[in-house]
């Protein structure tokens, strides 16, 4: 336990500065000019000397005090430490939650440490207390560790000594120590011991219209550094506490008390000041709690630091001033919890024939009950009560905002038939209601809540019970002696902490993060995390991914998302253009100009500068180039007559700045490398002058350009580009700044195997003593093992694999072990991928697998707050190198910083860096048909196959025809498709053992009838795809249904009977439609096809040849080939012949929309049974003659030609 709490203490001593308010003024010029003090102040002393001297030893027995005694030999003056009178210690008469022991140091004292020990030679010892402190006996204050543990761990057993060193000593006269939890087998029995030193100060009270003028000496004025230190307290939430004039003509300084917390001004020096003075900042909470308060204002330079409640370095002497201050002594009561009640007996009615009640509070809470009482006579009952932090009479209300934690006066009065409330005096509100009856008080009032309804059916609350404190009690205006109720001498009560005001701002400093907005209860506080871009109960992690790499393989395609380069860090999210569209996945970055832009000369001017402002800010840019793997930025300038670098001899005429801040001077130009003073012909030599090295410093009147990509990182992004050669007349001049475009993400493949359960890698401590959250993807076909440890002296933290489905998040930061743990109803051992996200804060753990809801669990309201961790981080493993971890972990990433597992895996045995195989995992994110293809960080989808393109092959391939398009397809032979190995795939691919055919598109027409696809081979076989005419309407293709009809004058053809459903031409969608064909039958829709160079042609179908096509065709496929894509995207190396306008659409793009296109038409269907051919023809109007000498007549129709015939005959 010793070590431990010294170990905090050593700890927080560091984190102290972080999480106390302070804040940073710039232009003081002096502060210690005029210092001007309202309120209470007090100086105290400084340095660090020894201060462990025992203070509870020598005390006479006058200086002890208890709630009660067992007997007069276990009085509270036999509760000295290691001592043995009387019966050994100080015992009460009866153990329960309102006991407690009081000493009188006799004078305002430092307490650095407090040992506690049993009652000699018994069973009676306590196992935890609270410690109070009070300058005046009243008005005690809890002492809470820093990370607001109220409670001190005590002993057990009766002998030996437990000593807890104070975090923060405290400066009192009285302490008091409140037993909790003690050795069920025994009593409540203790000695004690209080550790410090003497404590002298000189004091000075002030009324609210005195001060203190106080002028330093000439030679103090205008020094480098001024201090100014000092300590207060009060009673009142508002009021001037500091003044300083600055000298010179400086800024003057304001310190003023504002509803409890201390505000910051700057003012003028004018005399009378221009203007209202200037807030600053706003520090501290609940200043007016009457307890003492540290205040320390130091300049250095230009530079002004205010601390509240923190150690001042040195004091600013206000001169022999010792005079008293007056204590106001104000007895407060502490409603805790839900069972905590104060019932006190009814008052006389007034001679009025009324009563009043008054009383003032404090809380959070927006909810409770603060009085009530019957009323027997008519039956009836009075209830006062807060709802929505408004005051609440019955069904009438009085007041707003109630739950800020400021005190707030209540009156409820009764008088000549009207029952009142007002809140805070005159300026407050308040509300009247006329009840029938005479309103009088004759049996008790309950006070924040009722006892439990067996033991007091009088008392009835349909209401919240009231969490926060009271005091300035009175009944018929004569005040409550709550020290009474305390001594169990008026009135009743239950779980109330009298003398005390316990409450406590959870929301300062603020844990929430990233911006997010704190408010609170008595017993909690949350974070409004809205519009940050971070969630979480801390607004902790951020909601966005950390690279465009992130977003594609979570299965985006291109368009602006937001990216946070450091995940929970504190660089704010970024808005980028991820491009998905190439094989590498590109982030752009947009400034203010990335057109061409004409330079033309400028009167007096013999430069033009020129600076680009980027959509993100500097922190975000820097980050993100260092995140990526490569980053490029084009730079160009086309001139004629106006010299770009000069030679590089001589000074250059332009240059640019680059990379971080404001950026350095580079003088060499796009292409070429940094230093060079080249350009990129120069480092060709291809310039078009050999003797320099940019085609613009020829100095020729023809236009000339010299651009190029600047790829080193260290030099992007351009800052500033200054032009110096624009100024004679003859000179023009454009240049052009592209936009930042990176692709890459270091850390999102950034993977190590580990192939034994006893390797590991090893890291330095994690330090997430308030907010950590930890990252990861793992893979793996073991059943169980350790992700990632770290131990301390009693924390820890630890993520495992407990078994195939589940996935554990374990903890202790000193409040015992805690678990988040999530089921998956599918075994992660199933060597796939898979996403971990772990989250604890001082509210809440929690734990994330890939798309399933989080567990959550929360932590103790009042419990510990920093993990304290102090061994090395294990990654794959444990210390005891038991339960390790046998598969890929990627992307490690704790508190938004990547760890370099490839790095520390290339020196570990055991472990390798990197971890092949991702299609597995993202292979689905391949669509129509895609390939996935493994790369050393990723993969990619191939569309080679697919008539669609894209990233995942999502994107349709569309084209816009008009009555004159005609796209002709032949397929090749395989032995010529042998010899041209350099075709792409997607336009010669052919499987020389289909065993039938596929036939699928999508098209949107407003024409019928209509010829979409013909598909004809040397032997005369044939396939068309058309829609028939029905009245004067287009139709969309709905169904399809097989029939055994041969087909009148064709007897080896088969025919389809499309049923079509009716739509008005307005009505145009984009219908599906996928047919499948097995041998061996042909089968010939709707019309006979033959040859075209028979007689025996069919007169309808070269009619529908010569309308020709009008609308969209979209994602055209014939088996393998995508014959479409091939005439749009491959024209040149694709055995395509295009007639005619084509155009690339995105007229088939909405499909995916259209939920009446959701599916194919016909799909799966052996509907048409044909023999392969020799070419097909989409969209003609003319006959074509193809490589297997067949004329295919269609109209605006697809023509395609499969790469293998085979005759079926």
């Amino acid at each position: 336990m010793d070590s431990r709490s010294h170990s905090r203490s050593r700890r927080r001593s560091h984190c102290r500065s972080h999480s106390r308010s302070r804040c940073r003024s710039q232009g003081a010029a002096g502060i210690v000019a005029q210092v001007a003090l309202l309120l209470c102040s007090a100086r105290g002393t400084s340095g660090e000397e020894v201060c462990d001297s025992p203070l509870v030893s020598n005390l006479p027995p006058a200086s002890f005090r208890s709630s009660s005694q067992l007997s007069a030999s276990h009085a509270p003056s036999f509760a000295k430490l290691n001592r043995r009178d009387g019966a050994g210690g100080w015992s009460p008469l009866t153990s329960d939650g309102y006991q407690w022991l009081e000493v009188d140091l006799g004078q305002r004292t430092k307490i650095a440490a407090v040992a506690t020990q049993g009652r000699y030679g018994s069973s009676d010892w306590l196992t935890s207390y609270l410690l109070m402190f009070s300058d005046t006996g009243h008005n005690w204050k809890q002492h809470r560790q820093e990370d607001s543990i109220g409670s001190f761990p005590g002993n057990s057993n009766a002998d030996s000594v437990v000593q807890y060193k104070l975090q923060q000593p405290a400066v009192a006269r009285f302490l008091r120590l409140l037993p909790l939890h003690w050795n069920p087998s025994g009593r409540m029995g203790l000695r004690l011991e209080a550790y410090g030193c003497p404590h002298t100060s000189h004091v000075l009270g002030l009324d609210g219209s005195s001060g203190l003028l106080y002028r330093p000496s000439p030679g103090t004025r205008g020094s480098v550094r001024e201090v100014v230190t000092l300590q207060f307290k009060t009673l009142r939430n508002s009021g001037t506490l500091l003044r300083a004039e600055g000298g010179g003509g400086g800024l003057g300084l304001g310190l003023e008390l504002e509803r409890g917390r201390l505000l910051l001004l700057t003012r003028g020096t004018e005399r009378p000041p221009s203007s209202e003075p200037r807030r600053v900042a706003s520090l501290g909470s609940l200043l007016d709690d009457q307890q003492w308060h540290r205040l320390a204002v130091e300049r250095r330079g230009s530079q002004l630091n205010v601390t509240v409640d923190e150690h001042a370095e040195r004091n600013l002497m206000l001169g022999n001033v010792t005079f008293s201050c007056a204590e106001s002594v104000s007895v407060a009561v502490t409603f805790p919890g839900p069972r905590s009640f104060l019932r006190l007996p009814g008052a006389t009615p007034s001679s009025s024939g009324g009563v009043s009640v008054g009383f003032q509070i404090r809380t959070w809470n927006k909810a409770g009950l603060l009085l009530t009482f019957d009323l027997p006579q008519q039956g009836g009952v009075v209830w006062l009560y807060l709802s929505e932090a408004r005051l609440r009479l019955q069904i009438h209300k009085a007041g707003s905002a109630l739950n800020d934690g400021q005190w707030h006066s209540v009156a409820l009065t009764s008088s000549r038939g009207r029952l009142s409330i007002g809140v805070d005096g005159e300026g407050g509100g308040s509300a009247q209601a006329a009840p029938p009856y005479a309103v009088a008080v004759e049996s008790h009032l309950f006070f924040g809540g009722c006892p439990a309804e067996d033991n007091e059916p009088r008392c009835r609350n349909p209401f919240n019970v009231f969490l926060g404190c009271m005091r300035l009690l009175s009944l018929n205006h004569l005040m409550v002696d709550l020290m009474m109720v305390q001594k169990k001498q008026l009135g009743i009560f239950s779980h109330l902490q009298i003398d005390m005001c316990g409450i406590i701002d959870r929301c300062s400093p603020s844990r929430c993060e990233h911006g997010g907005r704190c408010t609170q209860s008595w017993t909690a506080f949350r974070c409004n995390c809205s519009a940050s871009g971070y969630s979480g109960a801390t607004c902790h992690s951020s909601v966005y991914e950390q690279s465009c790499e992130a977003y594609k393989h979570n299965g985006n395609t291109s368009g602006h998302f937001y990216i946070d380069v450091d995940g929970s860090g504190p660089i704010r999210p970024q808005l980028v253009y991820c491009n998905m569209t190439e094989e590498n996945t590109w982030m752009e970055i947009q400034h203010n100009n990335t057109e061409v832009t004409r330079v033309r000369p400028s009167p007096g001017a013999r430069q033009r500068s020129l600076h680009f402002d980027y959509s993100t800010g500097d922190e975000q840019l820097s980050a993100a180039i260092g995140q990526s793997e490569h980053c490029e930025q084009e730079l160009s300038y086309r001139c004629r007559k106006s010299r770009l670098l000069n030679t590089p001899e001589g000074s250059p005429f332009s240059w640019w700045l680059g990379g971080p801040g404001p950026g350095r001077v580079q003088t060499y130009w796009g292409g070429a490398q940094p230093g060079s003073r080249q350009c990129a012909c120069g480092l060709r030599g291809d310039c078009v002058d050999p003797q320099h090295y940019c085609n613009c410093d020829a100095d020729r009147t023809e236009w000339a350009e010299d651009s190029g990509l600047i790829t080193h990182k260290e030099s992007l992004p351009v800052r500033s580009l200054v032009l110096g050669d624009v100024q004679r007349p003859e000179s023009e001049a454009a240049y052009r700044v592209g936009p930042l475009r990176c692709h890459g993400d270091r850390n999102f493949w950034n993977a190590a195997f580990f192939d034994k359960e006893t390797s590991y890698l090893h890291f330095p401590t994690f330090h997430g003593e308030l907010s950590a959250d930890i990252s990861f993807l793992f893979k793996t076909t073991a059943s169980s093992g350790v992700f990632l440890e770290n131990l301390g002296i009693k924390d820890f933290i630890r993520i495992e694999l407990s078994s195939s489905t589940r996935v554990v998040f374990s903890l202790d930061v000193g409040d015992g072990p805690l678990e988040v743990r999530v089921e998956s109803s599918v075994p992660l051992n199933d060597d796939r991928w898979h996403r971990v996200r772990a989250e604890r804060n001082v509210r809440e753990a929690s734990l994330r697998l890939d798309a399933l809801p989080a567990a959550r669990r929360g932590a103790p309201a009042d419990g510990h707050l920093h993990l304290q961790l102090n061994s090395q981080l294990f990654i794959g493993g444990t210390a005891s190198r038991q339960k390790g971890f046998r598969g890929c972990i990627r992307a490690l990433q704790l508190n938004g910083v990547t760890l370099d597992l490839e790095e520390r895996a290339r020196i570990t045995p055991g472990v390798r860096a990197g971890c092949p195989g991702h299609c597995g995992s993202y292979g689905s994110l391949c669509r129509n048909r895609g390939r996935c293809a493994e790369r050393a960080n990723g993969f990619l989808c191939d569309c080679g196959l697919s008539a669609h393109t894209g990233a995942f092959c999502h994107t349709e391939v569309s084209a816009s025809f008009k009555s004159g398009t005609t796209v002709s397809y032949t397929f090749k032979e395989p032995h010529e498709s042998g010899r041209n190995s350099s075709a792409r795939p997607s336009s010669v691919h052919s499987d020389t053992t289909l065993r039938g055919e596929d036939v699928s598109l999508s098209f949107r027409t407003n024409q019928s009838p209509a010829l979409l696809l013909y598909v004809s081979s040397r032997h005369g076989e044939s396939l068309a795809l058309l829609i028939n005419k029905h009245g004067e309407e287009a139709f969309i293709l709905k169904e399809i249904l097989p029939l055994s009809d041969n087909l009148p004058g064709c007897p080896s053809c088969f025919f389809l009977k499309l049923k079509i459903k009716k739509r008005g031409v307005r009505g145009v969608e984009l219908t599906r439609l996928h047919i499948h064909v097995e041998p061996p039958s042909l089968v010939c829709v709707s019309w006979r096809l033959v040859s075209p160079g028979s007689e025996d042609v069919d007169p309808e179908l070269s009619r529908l040849a010569s309308l020709g096509f009008t609308g969209c065709l979209s994602v055209v496929r014939f088996n393998s080939v995508s014959p479409l894509k091939a005439a749009l995207l491959h024209p040149h190396s694709s055995p395509v012949v295009i007639t005619g306008p084509l155009v690339q659409s995105t007229c088939g793009s909405s499909a995916s929309a259209n939920p009446r296109a959701s599916g194919s038409v016909g799909s799966g269907q052996p509907l048409v049974k044909s023999i392969r051919t020799g070419s097909a023809l989409i969209g003609g109007t003319e006959p074509l003659v193809f490589r297997s000498q067949l004329r295919a007549i269609t109209s605006n129709a697809m023509n395609v030609t499969p790469m293998s015939l085979h005759d079926r005959h």
